[in-house]
Protein backbone atom coordinates (compact mmCIF):
# COMPACT_ATOMS: atom_id res chain seq x y z
CA UNK A 1 0.00 0.00 0.00
CA UNK A 2 2.87 1.91 0.56
CA UNK A 3 4.40 2.05 -2.91
CA UNK A 4 4.80 4.55 -5.53
CA UNK A 5 5.18 2.49 -8.83
CA UNK A 6 3.13 2.50 -11.76
CA UNK A 7 2.27 -1.39 -12.02
CA UNK A 8 2.50 -1.82 -16.53
CA UNK A 9 2.77 2.09 -16.49
CA UNK A 10 1.73 1.90 -20.41
CA UNK A 11 -0.64 -0.31 -20.24
CA UNK A 12 -4.56 0.78 -19.88
CA UNK A 13 -3.76 4.58 -18.76
CA UNK A 14 -6.96 6.16 -20.11
CA UNK A 15 -9.07 3.25 -18.22
CA UNK A 16 -6.99 3.81 -14.96
CA UNK A 17 -7.49 7.49 -15.26
CA UNK A 18 -10.92 7.59 -15.60
CA UNK A 19 -11.76 5.03 -12.62
CA UNK A 20 -9.76 6.90 -10.10
CA UNK A 21 -11.35 10.43 -11.30
CA UNK A 22 -14.63 8.96 -10.67
CA UNK A 23 -13.57 7.33 -7.09
CA UNK A 24 -11.78 11.04 -6.58
CA UNK A 25 -15.07 12.40 -7.13
CA UNK A 26 -17.29 10.05 -4.79
CA UNK A 27 -14.61 10.27 -2.15
CA UNK A 28 -14.77 14.61 -2.50
CA UNK A 29 -18.89 14.54 -2.76
CA UNK A 30 -18.54 12.21 0.60
CA UNK A 31 -16.42 14.33 1.88
CA UNK A 32 -18.04 17.58 1.08
CA UNK A 33 -21.15 16.04 2.72
CA UNK A 34 -19.12 15.47 6.05
CA UNK A 35 -17.73 19.09 5.96
CA UNK A 36 -21.24 20.12 6.06
CA UNK A 37 -21.93 18.09 8.81
CA UNK A 38 -19.77 18.93 10.85
CA UNK A 39 -19.90 22.00 10.09
CA UNK A 40 -21.20 23.08 13.99
CA UNK A 41 -18.25 21.78 15.35
CA UNK A 42 -15.99 24.23 14.25
CA UNK A 43 -13.45 24.99 11.41
CA UNK A 44 -10.51 22.76 12.64
CA UNK A 45 -13.16 19.39 12.88
CA UNK A 46 -14.98 20.96 9.56
CA UNK A 47 -11.99 21.86 7.32
CA UNK A 48 -9.41 19.65 8.85
CA UNK A 49 -10.77 16.27 9.43
CA UNK A 50 -11.80 16.37 5.45
CA UNK A 51 -8.87 17.41 4.47
CA UNK A 52 -6.90 14.41 6.13
CA UNK A 53 -9.69 11.80 5.01
CA UNK A 54 -9.48 13.57 1.51
CA UNK A 55 -5.63 12.93 1.17
CA UNK A 56 -5.70 9.65 2.41
CA UNK A 57 -8.73 8.25 -0.01
CA UNK A 58 -6.86 10.16 -3.06
CA UNK A 59 -4.25 7.89 -1.61
CA UNK A 60 -6.04 5.07 -1.68
CA UNK A 61 -7.34 5.22 -4.95
CA UNK A 62 -4.34 6.06 -6.23
CA UNK A 63 -3.07 2.59 -4.91
CA UNK A 64 -6.27 1.08 -5.79
CA UNK A 65 -5.80 1.38 -9.59
CA UNK A 66 -2.15 0.15 -9.24
CA UNK A 67 -2.90 -3.06 -7.27
CA UNK A 68 -1.42 -5.53 -9.95
CA UNK A 69 -4.93 -7.59 -9.81
CA UNK A 70 -7.24 -4.19 -10.78
CA UNK A 71 -4.49 -3.29 -12.92
CA UNK A 72 -4.68 -6.11 -15.25
CA UNK A 73 -8.58 -6.19 -14.74
CA UNK A 74 -8.52 -1.96 -16.10
CA UNK A 75 -5.73 -3.63 -18.56
CA UNK A 76 -8.11 -5.60 -20.58
CA UNK A 77 -11.19 -3.72 -19.92
CA UNK A 78 -9.13 -0.83 -22.09
CA UNK A 79 -8.01 -3.82 -24.27
CA UNK A 80 -11.45 -4.72 -25.14
CA UNK A 81 -13.22 -1.71 -25.41
CA UNK A 82 -10.61 -0.80 -28.44
CA UNK A 83 -12.17 -3.61 -30.04
CA UNK A 84 -15.91 -2.32 -29.94
CA UNK A 85 -16.53 -1.22 -33.36
CA UNK A 86 -18.44 1.96 -32.35
CA UNK A 87 -21.45 3.19 -34.78
CA UNK A 88 -21.31 6.25 -36.71
CA UNK A 89 -23.41 9.19 -35.65
CA UNK A 90 -26.32 8.43 -38.53
CA UNK A 91 -26.28 5.00 -37.57
CA UNK A 92 -26.96 6.20 -34.18
CA UNK A 93 -29.24 7.95 -34.62
CA UNK A 94 -31.41 6.43 -36.47
CA UNK A 95 -31.12 3.28 -33.88
CA UNK A 96 -31.97 6.12 -31.40
CA UNK A 97 -35.24 7.35 -33.17
CA UNK A 98 -36.50 3.51 -33.43
CA UNK A 99 -36.07 3.23 -29.47
CA UNK A 100 -38.15 6.35 -29.29
CA UNK A 101 -40.65 5.62 -31.54
CA UNK A 102 -41.14 2.18 -30.05
CA UNK A 103 -41.08 3.56 -26.84
CA UNK A 104 -43.72 6.06 -27.36
CA UNK A 105 -45.65 3.61 -29.31
CA UNK A 106 -45.53 1.45 -26.22
CA UNK A 107 -46.56 4.21 -24.20
CA UNK A 108 -49.67 5.43 -26.15
CA UNK A 109 -51.03 1.45 -25.97
CA UNK A 110 -50.59 1.30 -22.76
CA UNK A 111 -52.54 4.16 -21.79
CA UNK A 112 -54.98 3.03 -24.34
CA UNK A 113 -55.42 0.10 -22.16
CA UNK A 114 -55.05 1.97 -19.17
CA UNK A 115 -58.16 3.82 -20.29
CA UNK A 116 -60.21 1.39 -21.55
CA UNK A 117 -60.16 -0.97 -18.70
CA UNK A 118 -60.65 1.96 -16.03
CA UNK A 119 -64.20 2.75 -18.25
CA UNK A 120 -64.96 -0.56 -18.17
CA UNK A 121 -64.59 -1.45 -15.03
CA UNK A 122 -66.57 1.83 -13.58
CA UNK A 123 -68.68 0.80 -16.29
CA UNK A 124 -69.43 -2.61 -14.32
CA UNK A 125 -69.27 -1.47 -10.71
CA UNK A 126 -72.56 1.08 -11.39
CA UNK A 127 -74.61 -2.01 -13.01
CA UNK A 128 -73.61 -3.80 -10.12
Amino acid sequence: MLRVGIYKRSQGRITRQVTFAVLAIVIALGLLRLSTTLAKSGPHWQYALPGVLLMAGLWASYRLVNVPGFADFLIAVEAEMNKVSWPTWPELSRASMVVLIVIFSLAFVLAVYDILWRVLLQWGLHII
